[in-house]
């Protein structure tokens, strides 16, 4: 089933979303500052390619208030508004009954995009 659901996420509109979080994180990688912020948004991409049969989980323990600050920097620099646009389309996904686990999917995606310092993808 999951195998089913990443080839339709992927197919209809999943894929989009990759190329998205992968270009602009190579952008980001082409400044030194911006590395950090360029990594999570390769980890985002890596998660919306199979999103089905994944979860994302705390990291350790060991990033400190390192992780809390670079949190705090993402969402100024837009970590809030990615995050409304999964919310908003989970909300939409959600709407038919089809859709779902689609809209769970993206609900997952906007946990991710808000705070993806200190989480990992398993």
């Amino acid at each position: 089933m999951k195998l089913i659901g990443n080839v339709i996420w992927t197919l209809f509109g999943g894929f989009i979303v990759v190329i998205y979080y992968f270009v602009v994180g190579l952008l980001f990688c082409l400044t030194i500052v911006g590395i950090p912020f360029g990594l999570q948004l390769m980890k985002m991409a890596g998660f919306a390619l199979w999103p089905f049969g994944r979860e994302i989980l705390p990291g350790p323990k060991d990033s400190g208030c390192l992780s809390v600050v670079m949190n705090v920097i993402w969402i100024l620099l837009g970590g809030v508004e990615i995050a409304l646009i999964h919310l908003i389309l989970g909300v939409v996904f959600c709407v038919t009954l089809i859709g779902i686990p689609f809209g769970l999917q993206h609900f997952k995606m906007a946990y991710l995009a808000l705070v993806p310092f200190g989480k990992i993808v398993a």
